[in-house]
C-alpha cells in the first residue's frame, strides 16, 4: 500500500493522499481503535477539528487537529463537510472546514472514518435503530393489532415503556423519535406531534400532520414558522377542521391574497406585526423605519378593509394569516 501511495502521489497528489488515508483507517480498524482515536485520526489528517455526534446513542466527541479533545455545545455548521453513519442517515461526522465543497481527501477521510466509527458503535453501543418504512407504517396504523405495533416499535429501536413523538415533514417519510431525543429535525416544513406512549403514536401522527398544515416556507411570500409543534397550537388547532384545502377560502383570505398581489411587501410586513410584541419590534424585524411601517399599515388597512392597529384587528390579522396557510392545497 505504501508503494502504491508513492506511485500515485507522483501522478496525482490527491490520489496518493487518499490511498494513505484508506491505509491509515484500515490499520485503526484492525487494532480495534476506539471512537476518540478515530475522530482524532480524522482531525489530524484533515488539519481541522473533527466532530462526531450520534444523538440516538448519546455520543459526542470533538478533537482538535493537534490531537486534543475539546468538546463543544455549539451545533455543527451545515456547511461543513460531513458524513452519515448509515446510507439514509443524518450527518454524524463533520470536519470543521469552511469551504464550498469538500476536497477529495476530505471526502475519503469522512467516508473511511464514518465506516470505522459505525463498526465501533455497533460493537459497543448496539446497532442503530432500523429505519424500515413498513415498520413505521405499522406503528402509526391505529387499526393494526397492538402486538404487531409493539413488535414493530421494538424493531425500530423504541422503548415500549417510554414516550415517543412523530415528525411529519412536508417532503419525505414520517419519523418516530423518542421523546427525550434532541436529534436534528428534517429540513423544510415539519409538523411535530406530541410525546405519547408508543401505542398512542397514531394520535401523535395525526396531530403532526395537522401541525404541518400550520407551517410556512418562511420566505417573503409565505412568512411564518417552518416547524410547528402540535402541543403548542392549543385551541387554534380547531381551525384546521374549519378551513379545508381545496374549498372556497374564507372572505378574509381572499381579501389578503388580493392585497398581497397589489403590494409585494404586504405579507412579510403583516406577519411581523402579528408575531411581535409591538410595532417598533415589527419594524425592527423587517428592518424598516417605524414611520415606514406606519405608512405600510395605513395602505394595508385600505387594501384589506379593516383596521390593524386595534386588539380586534390584530386578532383578525393573526387568524387570516393562519387560515391562509390552512386553505392552500
Amino acid at each position: 500500500m505504501k508503494e502504491l501511495a508513492g506511485r500515485l502521489t507522483a501522478l496525482d497528489p490527491d490520489a496518493g493522499a487518499a490511498v494513505r488515508v484508506i491505509a491509515y483507517f484500515d490499520r485503526l480498524a484492525e487494532s480495534r481503535a476506539g471512537l476518540e482515536t478515530l475522530v482524532r485520526g480524522a482531525a489530524v489528517l484533515a488539519g481541522v477539528p473533527a466532530r462526531l455526534v450520534d444523538a440516538e446513542r448519546h455520543v459526542a466527541v470533538r478533537v482538535e487537529p493537534d490531537g486534543a479533545r475539546r468538546d463543544s455545545d455549539l451545533p455543527p455548521d451545515p456547511a461543513w463537510p460531513s458524513a452519515a453513519l448509515t446510507p439514509d442517515g443524518v450527518p454524524a461526522l463533520w470536519l470543521e472546514r469552511s469551504r464550498a465543497a469538500p476536497s477529495v481527501v476530505d471526502a475519503v477521510i469522512l467516508e473511511r472514518a464514518a465506516g470505522a466509527v459505525r463498526v465501533v458503535l455497533d460493537r459497543t453501543r448496539g446497532r442503530a435503530p432500523v429505519d424500515d418504512p413498513a415498520l413505521v407504517e405499522t406503528v402509526l396504523d391505529a387499526t393494526a393489532p397492538e402486538p404487531a405495533r409493539l413488535h414493530a416499535a421494538r424493531r425500530l429501536g423504541l422503548d415500549p415503556t417510554a414516550p415517543a413523538r412523530v415528525l411529519a415533514p412536508l417532503a419525505g417519510r414520517p419519523r418516530i423519535l423518542p421523546a427525550q431525543t434532541d436529534a436534528g429535525l428534517p429540513t423544510g416544513r415539519v409538523g411535530v406531534g406530541p410525546a405519547v406512549p408508543v401505542l398512542d403514536l397514531p394520535h401523535s401522527w395525526a396531530a403532526a400532520r395537522t401541525a404541518l398544515r400550520f407551517t410556512a416556507e418562511g420566505g417573503p411570500q409565505d412568512p411564518g414558522e417552518r416547524v410547528v409543534h402540535a402541543d403548542e397550537l392549543g385551541g387554534v388547532a380547531l381551525l384546521a377542521d374549519l378551513v379545508v384545502p381545496g374549498a372556497d377560502p374564507p372572505p378574509d383570505v381572499l381579501a389578503l391574497e388580493s392585497a398581497a398581489a397589489a403590494a409585494p411587501w404586504l405579507l412579510a410586513t403583516l406577519h411581523a406585526v402579528a408575531s411581535t410584541v409591538s410595532l417598533r419590534a415589527a419594524a425592527a424585524e423587517i428592518t424598516v423605519h417605524h414611520s415606514t411601517l406606519q405608512d405600510r399599515l395605513t395602505q394595508a388597512e385600505h387594501l384589506l378593509g379593516w383596521r390593524l392597529r386595534t386588539p380586534q384587528g390584530r386578532l383578525r390579522l393573526q387568524l387570516v394569516l393562519t387560515m391562509r396557510r390552512l386553505a392552500r392545497q
